[in-house]
């Protein structure tokens, strides 16, 4: 009887007009006009600025680690985590699935990325 929560990848502007963030707005109450955190049943993870484009990447491991002491404090949420910021903003994998390392268990990571630190 967990509450599952979706984790997707947004923008500061809260703008979640196209791909998953699109989906996130749709089908998990994701709110438009607030890029950040937790609103319905969905995270925000934001991988874009307020002009639509990409953060650096120190940025996004700053917001991915908040994520991730968010659902520390919340054990009793699981969360389904996207590939945030290998969609539309155009990162690698390689260069986001790192900071999610030492992800707790109620963290369901996308096929390939480990929670191992």
């Amino acid at each position: 009887g967990h509450i599952m929560i979706f984790c997707f990848g947004s923008n500061l502007r809260g703008a979640h007009g196209a791909g998953v963030a699109l989906y996130a707005r749709q089908h998990h109450g994701a709110q438009y006009g607030i890029g950040i955190g937790r609103t319905g049943n969905a995270y925000a993870i934001p991988t874009k600025d307020e002009r639509i484009m990409p953060l650096p990447l120190e940025r996004i491991a700053g917001y991915v680690k908040e994520f991730l002491d968010y659902a520390r404090t919340n054990p009793c949420l699981e969360f389904e985590v996207t590939k945030i910021g290998c969609g539309l903003a155009g990162f690698t994998e390689a260069q986001i699935s790192p900071m999610f390392r030492g992800a707790p268990t109620n963290c369901y990571l996308p096929e390939g990325w480990t929670s191992k630190e």
